[in-house]
Protein backbone atom coordinates (compact mmCIF):
# COMPACT_ATOMS: atom_id res chain seq x y z
CA UNK A 1 0.00 0.00 0.00
CA UNK A 2 1.54 3.33 -1.06
CA UNK A 3 1.75 6.43 1.10
CA UNK A 4 -1.23 8.17 -0.50
CA UNK A 5 -3.48 5.14 0.00
CA UNK A 6 -2.41 4.84 3.63
CA UNK A 7 -3.18 8.50 4.33
CA UNK A 8 -6.59 8.19 2.66
CA UNK A 9 -7.32 5.04 4.67
CA UNK A 10 -6.56 6.79 7.94
CA UNK A 11 -8.52 9.87 6.82
CA UNK A 12 -11.68 8.01 5.84
CA UNK A 13 -11.59 5.68 8.85
CA UNK A 14 -10.17 7.96 11.54
CA UNK A 15 -12.44 10.95 11.00
CA UNK A 16 -15.73 8.95 11.09
CA UNK A 17 -14.56 7.28 14.31
CA UNK A 18 -13.84 10.65 15.92
CA UNK A 19 -17.18 12.05 14.70
CA UNK A 20 -18.95 9.03 16.13
CA UNK A 21 -17.26 9.42 19.52
CA UNK A 22 -18.08 13.12 19.67
CA UNK A 23 -21.70 12.36 18.77
CA UNK A 24 -21.94 10.11 21.85
CA UNK A 25 -22.30 13.01 24.27
CA UNK A 26 -23.58 10.97 27.20
CA UNK A 27 -22.05 11.73 30.62
CA UNK A 28 -20.02 14.64 29.21
CA UNK A 29 -18.72 12.66 26.24
CA UNK A 30 -17.56 9.65 28.24
CA UNK A 31 -16.52 7.69 25.12
CA UNK A 32 -14.28 10.50 23.87
CA UNK A 33 -12.79 11.03 27.32
CA UNK A 34 -12.01 7.34 27.74
CA UNK A 35 -10.25 7.48 24.38
CA UNK A 36 -8.23 10.51 25.54
CA UNK A 37 -7.01 8.61 28.60
CA UNK A 38 -6.00 5.63 26.44
CA UNK A 39 -4.29 7.90 23.90
CA UNK A 40 -2.43 9.65 26.72
CA UNK A 41 -1.12 6.32 28.01
CA UNK A 42 -0.09 5.10 24.54
CA UNK A 43 1.62 8.41 23.78
CA UNK A 44 3.54 8.35 27.06
CA UNK A 45 4.66 4.81 26.27
CA UNK A 46 5.93 5.86 22.83
CA UNK A 47 7.65 8.97 24.16
CA UNK A 48 9.34 6.86 26.85
CA UNK A 49 10.53 4.32 24.27
CA UNK A 50 12.01 7.13 22.14
CA UNK A 51 13.61 9.01 25.01
CA UNK A 52 15.23 5.98 26.65
CA UNK A 53 17.45 5.60 23.58
CA UNK A 54 19.27 8.76 24.66
CA UNK A 55 18.37 9.34 28.30
CA UNK A 56 18.04 7.42 31.54
CA UNK A 57 14.49 7.66 32.84
CA UNK A 58 12.32 6.72 35.79
CA UNK A 59 10.37 3.41 35.54
CA UNK A 60 8.09 3.32 32.50
CA UNK A 61 4.99 2.01 34.31
CA UNK A 62 5.00 4.84 36.84
CA UNK A 63 5.42 7.49 34.13
CA UNK A 64 2.58 6.06 32.02
CA UNK A 65 0.19 5.78 34.98
CA UNK A 66 0.86 9.29 36.24
CA UNK A 67 0.59 10.72 32.73
CA UNK A 68 -2.75 9.04 31.96
CA UNK A 69 -4.03 10.02 35.41
CA UNK A 70 -4.11 13.68 34.32
CA UNK A 71 -6.83 13.42 31.62
CA UNK A 72 -8.61 10.86 33.81
CA UNK A 73 -8.77 13.36 36.65
CA UNK A 74 -9.74 16.15 34.25
CA UNK A 75 -12.79 14.19 33.16
CA UNK A 76 -13.75 13.43 36.75
CA UNK A 77 -13.38 17.11 37.61
CA UNK A 78 -16.13 17.73 35.06
CA UNK A 79 -18.40 15.11 36.61
CA UNK A 80 -18.02 16.45 40.17
CA UNK A 81 -17.83 20.08 39.05
CA UNK A 82 -14.32 20.88 40.30
CA UNK A 83 -12.64 23.85 38.66
CA UNK A 84 -10.00 22.94 36.08
CA UNK A 85 -7.49 25.30 37.66
CA UNK A 86 -6.97 22.67 40.36
CA UNK A 87 -5.57 20.26 37.77
CA UNK A 88 -2.25 22.07 37.46
CA UNK A 89 -1.58 21.44 41.15
CA UNK A 90 -1.84 17.71 40.53
CA UNK A 91 0.72 18.06 37.72
CA UNK A 92 3.03 19.96 40.06
CA UNK A 93 2.56 17.25 42.68
CA UNK A 94 3.54 14.55 40.16
CA UNK A 95 6.70 16.43 39.23
CA UNK A 96 7.47 16.84 42.94
CA UNK A 97 7.20 13.04 43.34
CA UNK A 98 9.95 12.48 40.77
CA UNK A 99 12.13 15.24 42.21
CA UNK A 100 11.72 13.76 45.68
CA UNK A 101 12.45 10.23 44.48
CA UNK A 102 15.64 11.37 42.76
CA UNK A 103 16.75 13.34 45.81
CA UNK A 104 16.07 10.56 48.30
CA UNK A 105 16.90 7.36 46.45
CA UNK A 106 19.35 8.04 43.61
CA UNK A 107 22.88 6.73 44.13
CA UNK A 108 24.54 8.74 41.36
CA UNK A 109 23.44 12.06 39.90
CA UNK A 110 25.03 12.50 36.48
CA UNK A 111 21.69 11.68 34.83
CA UNK A 112 19.39 13.34 37.37
CA UNK A 113 18.72 16.50 35.37
CA UNK A 114 17.74 14.65 32.19
CA UNK A 115 15.62 12.13 34.12
CA UNK A 116 13.57 14.85 35.76
CA UNK A 117 13.40 17.11 32.68
CA UNK A 118 12.36 14.41 30.21
CA UNK A 119 9.86 12.91 32.64
CA UNK A 120 8.32 16.35 33.19
CA UNK A 121 8.10 16.82 29.42
CA UNK A 122 6.33 13.46 28.97
CA UNK A 123 3.81 14.27 31.70
CA UNK A 124 3.13 17.75 30.36
CA UNK A 125 3.12 16.87 26.65
CA UNK A 126 1.25 13.56 26.73
CA UNK A 127 -0.88 14.19 29.82
CA UNK A 128 -1.64 17.83 30.52
CA UNK A 129 -1.83 19.13 26.94
CA UNK A 130 -4.51 16.62 26.02
CA UNK A 131 -6.76 17.91 28.82
CA UNK A 132 -7.56 20.97 26.71
CA UNK A 133 -9.63 18.61 24.56
CA UNK A 134 -11.28 17.42 27.78
CA UNK A 135 -12.08 21.07 28.59
CA UNK A 136 -13.96 21.35 25.30
CA UNK A 137 -16.36 18.65 26.52
CA UNK A 138 -17.17 20.81 29.56
CA UNK A 139 -18.30 23.88 27.61
CA UNK A 140 -21.95 22.87 27.91
CA UNK A 141 -24.22 24.41 25.31
CA UNK A 142 -22.93 23.97 21.76
CA UNK A 143 -19.96 21.92 22.98
CA UNK A 144 -20.49 19.33 20.23
CA UNK A 145 -20.21 21.99 17.53
CA UNK A 146 -17.05 23.45 19.09
CA UNK A 147 -15.47 19.99 19.34
CA UNK A 148 -16.38 19.15 15.75
CA UNK A 149 -14.80 22.38 14.52
CA UNK A 150 -11.61 21.73 16.51
CA UNK A 151 -11.01 18.30 15.02
CA UNK A 152 -11.95 19.46 11.52
CA UNK A 153 -9.59 22.46 11.71
CA UNK A 154 -6.66 20.25 12.72
CA UNK A 155 -7.40 17.37 10.34
CA UNK A 156 -8.08 19.64 7.38
CA UNK A 157 -4.99 21.72 8.12
CA UNK A 158 -2.90 18.55 7.97
CA UNK A 159 -4.63 17.37 4.79
CA UNK A 160 -4.47 20.81 3.17
CA UNK A 161 -0.78 21.19 3.99
CA UNK A 162 -0.06 17.76 2.50
CA UNK A 163 -2.20 18.41 -0.60
CA UNK A 164 -0.77 21.85 -1.41
CA UNK A 165 2.72 20.70 -0.51
CA UNK A 166 2.60 17.73 -2.87
CA UNK A 167 1.08 19.66 -5.78
CA UNK A 168 2.77 23.04 -5.51
CA UNK A 169 5.44 22.91 -2.83
CA UNK A 170 8.46 21.20 -4.36
CA UNK A 171 10.33 24.48 -4.85
CA UNK A 172 9.66 25.64 -1.27
CA UNK A 173 10.79 22.53 0.60
CA UNK A 174 13.61 22.65 3.09
CA UNK A 175 12.33 25.79 4.82
CA UNK A 176 11.79 23.88 8.08
CA UNK A 177 14.97 22.05 9.17
CA UNK A 178 12.96 19.94 11.62
CA UNK A 179 11.11 18.39 8.66
CA UNK A 180 12.82 19.18 5.33
CA UNK A 181 10.12 17.48 3.22
CA UNK A 182 7.50 19.94 4.43
CA UNK A 183 7.15 23.05 2.30
CA UNK A 184 6.31 26.69 2.88
CA UNK A 185 3.52 26.29 0.34
CA UNK A 186 2.07 23.47 2.40
CA UNK A 187 2.30 25.64 5.53
CA UNK A 188 0.13 28.37 4.03
CA UNK A 189 -2.08 25.83 2.26
CA UNK A 190 -2.92 24.22 5.60
CA UNK A 191 -3.78 27.59 7.16
CA UNK A 192 -5.98 28.59 4.23
CA UNK A 193 -7.79 25.23 4.33
CA UNK A 194 -8.50 25.64 8.05
CA UNK A 195 -9.77 29.19 7.57
CA UNK A 196 -12.13 27.95 4.85
CA UNK A 197 -13.47 25.27 7.21
CA UNK A 198 -13.91 27.82 9.99
CA UNK A 199 -15.85 30.18 7.75
CA UNK A 200 -18.03 27.28 6.61
CA UNK A 201 -18.91 26.56 10.25
CA UNK A 202 -19.71 30.24 10.81
CA UNK A 203 -22.07 30.09 7.84
CA UNK A 204 -23.72 26.87 9.10
CA UNK A 205 -23.90 27.90 12.77
CA UNK A 206 -24.13 31.72 12.87
CA UNK A 207 -25.66 31.72 16.37
CA UNK A 208 -22.64 29.83 17.76
CA UNK A 209 -19.90 31.64 15.87
CA UNK A 210 -21.52 35.04 16.14
CA UNK A 211 -20.00 38.41 15.43
CA UNK A 212 -17.58 39.55 12.71
CA UNK A 213 -15.69 37.21 10.41
CA UNK A 214 -12.32 38.18 11.85
CA UNK A 215 -13.05 36.24 15.05
CA UNK A 216 -13.52 33.00 13.14
CA UNK A 217 -10.44 33.73 11.03
CA UNK A 218 -8.33 34.27 14.16
CA UNK A 219 -9.54 31.02 15.76
CA UNK A 220 -8.98 29.02 12.57
CA UNK A 221 -5.59 30.45 11.63
CA UNK A 222 -4.20 30.34 15.19
CA UNK A 223 -5.29 26.71 15.59
CA UNK A 224 -3.78 25.83 12.21
CA UNK A 225 -0.42 27.44 13.04
CA UNK A 226 -0.34 25.65 16.39
CA UNK A 227 -1.21 22.34 14.69
CA UNK A 228 1.64 22.78 12.21
CA UNK A 229 4.07 23.65 15.01
CA UNK A 230 2.82 20.56 16.85
CA UNK A 231 3.76 18.44 13.85
CA UNK A 232 7.18 20.08 13.64
CA UNK A 233 8.01 19.86 17.35
CA UNK A 234 7.30 16.13 17.34
CA UNK A 235 9.78 15.85 14.47
CA UNK A 236 12.26 17.69 16.67
CA UNK A 237 11.67 15.19 19.48
CA UNK A 238 12.16 12.24 17.10
CA UNK A 239 15.33 13.70 15.59
CA UNK A 240 16.69 14.38 19.05
CA UNK A 241 16.09 10.72 19.96
CA UNK A 242 17.35 9.42 16.61
CA UNK A 243 14.14 7.71 15.42
CA UNK A 244 12.06 8.09 12.25
CA UNK A 245 8.63 7.30 13.73
CA UNK A 246 7.40 7.29 17.30
CA UNK A 247 5.97 3.80 16.72
CA UNK A 248 4.09 1.69 14.17
CA UNK A 249 0.58 1.69 15.63
CA UNK A 250 -1.17 3.74 12.92
CA UNK A 251 -0.90 2.56 9.28
CA UNK A 252 0.65 5.23 7.10
CA UNK A 253 1.34 7.55 10.03
CA UNK A 254 3.66 5.71 12.42
CA UNK A 255 2.91 5.80 16.12
CA UNK A 256 0.21 7.40 18.21
CA UNK A 257 2.34 10.52 18.72
CA UNK A 258 2.77 10.82 14.95
CA UNK A 259 -1.01 10.85 14.66
CA UNK A 260 -1.90 13.31 17.46
CA UNK A 261 1.08 15.69 17.48
CA UNK A 262 -0.96 18.43 15.78
CA UNK A 263 -3.91 17.84 18.09
CA UNK A 264 -1.79 18.26 21.21
CA UNK A 265 -0.56 21.76 20.42
CA UNK A 266 -3.68 22.82 18.60
CA UNK A 267 -5.95 22.08 21.59
CA UNK A 268 -4.79 24.79 24.04
CA UNK A 269 -4.64 27.45 21.31
CA UNK A 270 -8.12 26.57 20.07
CA UNK A 271 -9.56 26.45 23.59
CA UNK A 272 -8.08 29.81 24.59
CA UNK A 273 -9.21 31.38 21.30
CA UNK A 274 -12.83 30.33 21.55
CA UNK A 275 -12.82 31.04 25.29
CA UNK A 276 -12.01 34.72 24.80
CA UNK A 277 -13.70 35.33 21.44
CA UNK A 278 -16.92 33.35 21.91
CA UNK A 279 -17.46 31.87 25.36
CA UNK A 280 -16.49 34.79 27.61
CA UNK A 281 -17.96 37.30 25.16
CA UNK A 282 -21.37 35.63 25.49
CA UNK A 283 -21.49 35.95 29.28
Amino acid sequence: MNKVAKRLLVFFIGIPIVIGLVSLNYYNYIALNILLVVVSALSANEFFNMARLKFKLFPKTIIIILTAAIPFLAYNFILVEIDFSSLIWFVVFEIFIFMGAESLFAKTFEDSLSKIAVTTLIIFYCGYMITFITRLTAIGENSTIFIYLYFILVFMCDSGAWFFGVLFGKSTRGFFPASPNKSLTGFFGGIITSIACGLLFKYLFPAVFYGPFWKTIIVSSATAVAAIIGDLIESVFKRSCGVKDSGNLIPGRGGMLDCIDSLLLGAPVYYVSIHFLYLMASL
